[in-house]
């Protein structure tokens, strides 16, 4: 007869050769532990890895490349429908679970694993389709070497923080409107997917919150549909050979940096004007141009018509608008000044006009490149215009003035 088991001294529950039980084994039942720094933010909802491959529209022809594959969760769902996918995974842990999720299966045939940075590979795998739970360190590098290629995929479907998809999808005029999308829409068609136009009201089980992965991430995401334009609407400039691509991004780098200001007040900022006469030189010693940098005279100034001071305008344009209008009251008011004050103002404005010159005189040529960038903003209309309120065809506009004048921004 078995005996009957007897309560512990104390009442304790185990004996002492009894295997403690680890504080996280019931928490923590991955196999490996994910890596944030490497973006490691695994979907666990089936739902939302469904919606990715269908919003994909995937034909049995295509080729598809996915960057970040995980643990293959959006991966099998893309092996049912195309006709091969290359996974391109950082971490050699995860390639190794993608492939034994469908080893031996017939869907393994038509997996291909790559390991390594998709951002440092020389060109991505030419594919119809590229779908990704983006990693959020890559976003950005991740689209321009996807429009980068020669032949880009017919659609992308990408997951991104909420904050750079709703840029993305940004439109002149509004909040989030900057250079990231002026640059995408040139070369592609964006749309919100999920949730649908960006609306986080709309349907619950359209939005992607921090609970649909494993860790939950510190923001939340949306998905964007990405359409390079293909063909003759694909614009006619070339990313290596003429470079004119990183013209177009250096002028929206300097109407982008404080985008709430007019053009103009972004174009005499003194670090801007030095930039161009730089590159005015470079342009003129090219072509065989003769330019003259002895030092300019205010003689020479006034007959440009312009002036001296090229430190630019960091004040709001607000400001300046009081301050003329504070000006013009001043004027008013000195005819009713008493004769005292009047003095006192004439020896303060003989002051400023005595003041010591720079320490780095300005040169001929940096009053021609002022002289040139004033014109180009006069003459294409653009110089009150501030740059969240320019669409694409204001920019190519501006580009081609300076062009023509030449000032380059790479």
């Amino acid at each position: 007869m078995p005996k009957a088991a007897k309560q512990k001294r104390g009442g304790a529950t185990s004996g002492p050769y009894d295997r403690k039980a680890s504080k996280s084994s019931s928490a923590n039942t991955n196999i490996f532990r994910f890596d944030k720094d490497f973006g490691q933010h695994i979907l666990k909802n089936p739902g939302i890895s469904d919606a990715i491959v269908d919003k994909a529209y995937l034909k049995p022809t295509d080729v598809v490349v996915e960057v970040g594959p995980g643990t293959g969760n959006i991966t099998v769902r893309a092996l049912e429908k195309a006709k091969k996918v290359i996974a391109i995974e950082l971490d050699p842990r995860m390639g190794a679970e993608v492939t034994k999720r469908v080893q031996g299966t017939p869907l393994a045939k038509k997996l291909e694993v790559i390991l390594g940075d998709v951002i440092k590979m020389p060109e991505m795998p030419p594919c119809d389709a590229l779908i990704s739970n983006t990693p959020y360190q890559i976003s950005s590098p991740l689209i321009f070497k996807m429009l980068a290629m020669p032949n880009p995929p017919r659609v992308a479907v990408l997951m991104f923080q909420r904050e750079f998809a709703k840029r993305l999808v940004a439109r002149p005029g509004d909040a989030l409107y900057s250079r990231l999308s002026v640059n995408v829409n040139f070369w592609a068609s964006c749309k919100h997917i999920m949730p649908l136009n960006g609306d986080r009201k709309a349907d619950p089980t359209q939005k992607v919150g921090k609970q649909n992965f494993k860790p939950p991430p510190k923001v939340e995401s949306d998905v964007v549909r990405i359409e390079p334009l293909l063909g003759s609407a694909r614009p006619n400039i070339a990313f290596d050979v003429a470079k004119l691509y990183q013209e177009f991004d250096g002028l929206l780098r300097i109407a982008f940096n404080r985008k709430n200001k007019t053009l103009r007040a972004a174009f005499s900022i003194k670090e801007v004007l030095a930039m161009c006469e730089r590159n005015y030189k470079v342009y003129c010693s090219l072509h065989n141009i003769p330019i003259d940098e002895s030092v300019a005279t205010a003689a020479d100034a006034a007959g440009m018509d312009i002036d001296m001071d090229v430190d630019g305008d960091d004040d709001d344009d607000n400001d300046n608008d009081a301050a003329e209008e504070a000006g013009a009251m001043d004027e008013d008011e000195d005819e009713d000044m008493p004769t005292f004050f009047k003095e006192v103002k004439d020896a303060e404005t003989a002051k400023e006009v005595g003041k010591t010159p720079a320490r780095n005189p300005k040169s001929k040529v940096a009053l021609v490149v002022k002289a040139k960038v004033e014109k180009v903003l006069t003459g294409t209309g653009l110089g009150e215009k501030r740059a969240r309120m320019c669409d694409q065809n204001d920019f190519l506009k501006l580009l081609l003035a300076f062009h023509e004048e030449g000032i380059h921004f790479s």
